[in-house]
């Protein structure tokens, strides 16, 4: 088990950045679409999704991908952020089809069914298109060169028989 989670520590550390996006995500598209942007849900959803996507910057250049890079800061994060639009675009089109192609909102629907057909379309279909593209292009364009960050050096500890300089060694 140590062994296939220690193959896939990227993926797996992508999937909790991911899990904690797509709560910021679900906490601003709610908090504004029962407020403020009542009559603009697809809004609602790109502004949570962008909260989400700055905060994602950060957490998979420092923890998911640190050892990744082969770009200088500025060039990686522009291209973070253009390919996080392409996603946002990807993860917004499911609920755009959903109200107005499919015309699944008020007063075709109840308002119960107008929240199921938006978390469905916006909150499911769309946060997987939108993270299965993050996961490939992140991987290709924006970390690209596996090891291209060397990690910190761990610091010697008196316990820690396997790092030279500590007394146990």
């Amino acid at each position: 088990m140590r062994e296939l989670l220690t193959k896939h520590r990227e993926l797996l550390r992508f999937a909790v950045v991911g899990g904690i996006s797509f709560v910021i995500t679900m906490s601003v598209n709610y908090g504004l679409k029962f407020t403020v942007l009542r009559t603009h849900p697809v809004t609602a959803l790109i502004v949570g999704v962008l909260v989400a996507t700055i905060f994602s910057y950060v957490a998979n250049r420092e923890w998911s991908f640190r050892t990744r890079g082969g770009r200088e800061r500025a060039h990686e994060a522009t291209l973070f952020f253009l390919l996080s639009g392409v996603a946002l675009g990807l993860n917004a089109l499911p609920q755009w089809f959903s109200r107005y192609v499919l015309d699944l909102q008020a007063p075709r629907l109840s308002p119960f069914g107008v929240e199921v057909a938006d978390f469905v379309s916006g909150i499911i279909i769309g946060t997987l298109l939108g993270t299965l593209f993050r996961w490939w292009a992140f991987k290709k364009w924006v970390f690209p060169d596996a090891g291209g960050r060397p990690r910190a050096a761990p610091v010697p500890t008196a316990e820690d028989p396997d790092i030279p300089g500590s007394k146990a060694a």
